[in-house]
């Protein structure tokens, strides 16, 4: 088999201009460049962007063993047509395909929809925003989509693969470690079971994976592979080969921030490198099947994956979202689901739906047990689904329920609008959301503890292997009285109940796990945990204006937050840090957000804020906090339960620091942040200082003292130049964003900026602005 880069050569065009084609590389996000309206339909949900429709074509010759082009992902209902002829592709955005190709020239055109708004809830981008690729097979084959390896007995190293062949040759399984041969099997059938003793297991710590290379006459097939076995119980727990795992885990979006949708290879890796650095072992694909590349970033990085299949089953939360499609669809979507997935040894469970408010309905309790049954004929993996259990209980009395007639009603609105956002009503998971916006974070847990919310969540949890919990934290404790064999999976949470669970699983193996909404920042849900002054954001109303969710623990430049700070104290990463209000805006209101826990930021370089009121967090385990401020002490605190607390003081520029106490009054840790200097200068740091061919170029811009420290309060125009590449994306992690990423300047954000490039040779990139001029050279091999 041979597989290769079917990206380049593409051009294509906006269906509303018949003739305005534009020469394009995939992966490609359509919508990125479009314009954000108030009267938009796609809302709040997907920015304001408007939607249309874009057709994509290519002319090519296909080599003699050419066999399918296999699209990864197309936004969304796609229509293909291969030399004029209409060929099967799929309706979901999500989901790969391929489509049949023999030798010879050949023209492929691909209709993109994405006119039907609204039909996501998040930033969906559009187009043919994941890579394709041409396969090549000789006559006599395997069957690339057959290959199942399976790991039986993980003290033995013993496993399983099974393959469908077509032609009559023999057959030959190698595995490798690296290049180096150490087994090799000839199977008498389409299975073959043996063990590979000297093989390491692949785990979390030690993501060890290896190569299993079939060849069969002409056709030689390369497979990644690690040896594992996942097992779950109430009494053990999540296990990897037997040890006892606790995900700490992270939901993400599939956008890769300011580039969009597009599912660039390296910006994919980019994502779980940054998740994995800071402290996250998990990653929950929110809602939809994730990436080939985020698979095998997983893979090596060791990162396990919660694969999902919706957001919706036959109960639409957008009027043109995918419920139309579940029910028909479901079992071979999940086929599709596990030959993606199969032998990636860090999925190790399947979600089968996010906040369904099917699953408090007899017929959804049913579908329930109907996925995990089906699964199961297919995979051994556990099968869990996120169910937010107060919206269970408010959907079964018929509030936030979807109706058609609702829908048309909202588009009416939104046309009539005359360039202002028109007021809709919130259904599925954005009236939930809506609602611990009004009323705060603690609103929805608390709903979540009512008798009526057990009532409709228990049977569909009855169900699954692995029960999942959209903000149940306050159930934890209850339930695994009430329910021992019960497996729980914090299956979307709050950053500040990190503490909570984490303390709570290390005592109970039946609570598995926690996925925080969210790791990474997103576009789209604009504002839900934007917390922003009025110097960033003028306007509090989240109109087209906004761009970003604002809640990640991680910002959209990459940046982590003091929610994160926080998350790896609660998770015993770190012992101790600080956390600073900006004292820049002190007393100033900022904009309302339930999904951010903090503000804070790890500074206290506050530069022209002498006498200000400052307000400082100390994250820390321990018993007592003080907080010392240039060598004397501001005040000592008792530690609280969620091992958070605060000081208030008179800014003044210095060494602040924080210390922890253990109960015998013993200092078990200390942190310090120091204030920049008087002088400021403008640095280009990149990601990385040599790049390898396919890689893009991440440059961070900042303003800091001559040490190297960023000054959050010092803000000013950046224009950017680059030689020997293409500048894709510039701006900064600020959610109110009026003019979007495809731009040569971009202001900061505390302090902070950043540029994606495409190199096209050795990089070079120049920055100007009022605090001086800079530049950094790149090489790339």
């Amino acid at each position: 088999m041979i597989r290769v880069s079917f990206n380049d050569g593409w051009k294509y065009r906006h269906t509303d201009y018949a003739d305005d084609w534009k020469a394009v590389t995939l992966p490609h996000d359509a919508m990125l460049p479009e314009p954000r309206t108030p009267e938009s339909p796609s809302g709040t949900n997907a920015g304001f962007f408007e939607g249309h429709d874009y057709e994509y074509v290519k002319e090519f010759d296909a080599p003699k063993d050419a066999a399918y082009i296999e699209f990864e992902g197309v936004y969304h209902r796609a229509e293909v047509t291969l030399d004029g002829e209409s060929v099967p592709a799929h309706p979901n955005g999500y989901f790969g395909f391929q489509i049949p190709v023999t030798e010879g020239h050949h023209t492929i055109r691909v209709l993109a929809k994405n006119s039907d708004q609204p039909n996501s809830r998040w930033y969906s981008g559009a187009g043919i925003y994941r890579p394709v690729s041409l396969v090549c097979l000789p006559k006599d084959h395997i069957n690339p989509n057959s290959i199942d390896i399976k790991t039986v007995d993980y003290q033995t190293r013993t496993i399983c693969i099974t393959f469908e062949t077509v032609g009559e040759k023999d057959c030959f399984i190698s595995i490798l470690d690296g290049e180096k041969e150490i087994t090799r099997v000839k199977p008498a059938k389409s299975s073959v079971k043996f063990s590979v003793p000297e093989a390491e297991l692949w785990s979390p710590e030690n993501p060890k994976l290896y190569t299993a290379r079939f060849t069969f006459g002409e056709d030689v097939q390369d497979v990644r592979f690690g040896i594992r076995t996942v097992a779950v119980s109430a009494k053990t727990g999540l296990c990897i080969n037997g040890k006892r795992e606790i995900l700490l885990g992270s939901c993400m979006h599939h956008d890769n921030g300011m580039l969009g949708a597009v599912g660039h290879p390296f910006a994919e890796r980019r994502k779980v490198e940054l998740l994995k650095k800071a402290g996250y072992n998990a990653i929950r694909s929110s809602h939809n099947p994730i990436s080939k590349a985020i698979l095998d970033a997983c893979d090596e990085l060791g990162v396990m994956v919660m694969d999902e299949y919706v957001d919706m089953w036959y109960i639409h939360k957008t009027q043109f979202d995918y419920a139309s499609f579940v029910e028909k669809r479901w079992k071979e979507d999940l086929r599709l689901l596990v030959q993606k997935d199969r032998n990636h040894p860090s999925v190790v469970m399947y979600s089968i739906g996010n906040e369904v408010a099917e699953t408090a309905q007899e017929k959804g309790i049913a579908l329930t047990g109907q996925m995990r049954d089906y699964l199961h004929t297919l995979d051994d993996r556990p099968v869990s689904c996120g169910i937010n259990i107060f919206f269970n209980f408010l959907s079964s009395m018929g509030f936030g329920v979807y109706s058609d007639e609702k829908a048309k009603q909202e588009a009416a609105k939104a046309a009539k609008s005359k360039g202002k956002p028109a007021k809709k009503k919130a259904v599925g998971s954005e009236f939930i959301n809506n609602i611990a916006g009004f009323f705060g974070a603690g609103f929805m847990k608390f709903g979540a503890t009512l008798h009526g919310s057990d009532v409709k969540t228990k049977g569909a949890f009855a169900k699954m292997d692995v029960a999942g919990y959209n903000y149940g934290v306050n159930r934890y404790k209850k339930d695994l009285k009430k329910y021992p064999d019960r497996v729980i999976l914090g299956s979307e949470t709050f950053c500040n109940d990190a503490v909570t669970f984490y303390d709570l699983a290390v005592e109970n193996p039946a609570l598995i796990g926690d996925f925080v909404w969210t790791g990474l920042d997103y576009l789209g849900e604009i504002g839900l945990g934007a917390w922003e002054y009025k110097d960033y954001a003028p306007v509090f109303e989240h109109d087209h204006n906004w761009l970003t969710a604002g809640c990640g623990t991680i910002d959209l430049v990459g940046t982590e937050t003091s929610q994160m700070a926080y998350t790896q104290v609660a998770f015993g990463m770190s012992p101790i840090r600080i956390g600073v209000v900006p004292v820049c805006f002190s007393g100033e209101k900022h904009s309302p957000g339930a999904w951010r826990t903090t503000n804070a930021v790890e500074s206290w370089s506050w530069n022209g804020c002498d006498g200000k009121q400052a307000t400082v967090e100390v994250y820390a385990r321990g018993a007592e906090a003080e907080l010392l401020l240039n060598g004397q002490s501001v005040g000592r605190k008792k530690l609280p339960k969620n091992q958070q607390t605060k000081f208030a003081l008179p800014y003044q520029a210095g060494e602040l620091t924080a210390v922890v106490y253990d109960a015998a009054g013993k200092e078990t840790a200390r942190t310090s942040l120091v204030t920049a200097g008087d002088e400021t200068e403008l640095r280009l740091l990149p990601e990385k200082n040599v790049l390898q061919k396919g890689e893009l170029l991440y440059v961070h811009l900042r303003y800091t003292d001559k040490n190297g420290t960023v000054k959050p309060v010092v803000r000013g125009k950046i224009d950017i130049e680059v030689q020997g590449g293409k500048l894709l994306a510039l701006g900064n992690a600020c959610s109110y964003n009026p003019v979007g990423y495809q731009v040569t300047s971009t202001d900061t954000y505390y302090g902070e900026a950043l540029a994606i490039i495409e190199p096209l040779g050795d990089v070079t990139v120049k920055a100007k602005s009022p605090y001086g001029a800079s530049e950094v050279s790149v090489k790339c091999e």
